[in-house]
């Protein structure tokens, strides 16, 4: 467990001098914008707890073309039994019709060993808009279908077709601050899933920022044993380079 706490570590340090080589290159005219978070805490005496949680965002935008990805991991162990491990890789490329209107693909990858399932996947694609943009305000709102790839702990893959409903709301508070909020529905004939993800974050410098975030899991049908609510609260240093 250790081990591979160490090793998301290495990779977490090794993106952030990728980011900041690539962001020395050139930070004016970069159509790149990349963020590495990090939360990390170990405690010993009578206890020993190792906590871990890292993010790394990508974007790269151009004028008709933009491009996200974003990798996560959250695990947790106590005297080396591990508690939780969380694991997420998303991909999404949007093509934008005129200034407001966009059309999307997305895959999302998410493995979670204490949810009740071995994987959850989707590959989805559909339709947004931008039904809010002032100086300080953003809301896009989504629509697509899809296909959902799950397979229970101890069960046999399923297969199912969904539609999804996507909001994401942004909010400029101060020069130095914001919240986001971010919800999905994927609504499937036998599996209903909804994430909701907010977070607000407060810059310290021009690079750093620290970030809270409180992110709510929904599965409305779960193996005998699980709970159908997961919730995850992290606090983590955000780097973010351009």
């Amino acid at each position: 467990m250790r081990i591979r706490i160490l090793a998301a570590v290495v990779v977490a340090m090794t993106a952030f001098a990728v980011g900041s080589a690539i962001a020395d290159d050139d930070k004016s005219d970069s159509p790149w914008t990349m963020s590495a978070e990090l939360g990390f805490v170990v405690t010993g005496g009578n206890t020993d707890t190792t906590s871990l949680n890292g993010k790394f965002n990508v974007t790269y935008e151009e004028v008709w073309w933009r491009h996200s990805g974003q990798l996560e991991v959250l695990s947790t162990s106590t005297d080396n039994v591990t508690s939780s491990e969380h694991y997420q890789a998303q991909a999404k490329s949007d093509y934008k019709l005129n200034e407001y209107d966009y059309v999307f693909g997305l895959v999302n990858l998410d493995k979670d060993r204490f949810s009740g399932f071995e994987y959850q996947h989707t590959v989805s694609g559909g339709y947004g808009r931008r039904v809010m943009d002032t100086d300080d305000m953003q809301l896009d709102l989504e629509i697509g279908a899809g296909v959902r790839f799950t397979e229970p702990e101890g069960g046999e893959l399923g297969e199912e077709g969904l539609i999804r409903l996507a909001g994401k709301y942004a909010w400029e508070i101060t020069d130095y601050s914001n919240f986001t909020q971010d919800l999905t529905v994927d609504i499937g004939e036998v599996l209903t899933v909804t994430k909701s993800v907010s977070s607000v974050r407060a810059d310290i410098n021009s690079t750093l920022a620290m970030k809270f975030s409180v992110t709510l899991k929904n599965n409305s049908e779960v193996p005998v044993g699980s709970k159908k609510t997961d919730t995850e609260t992290t606090l983590n240093l955000v780097y973010t380079f351009q």
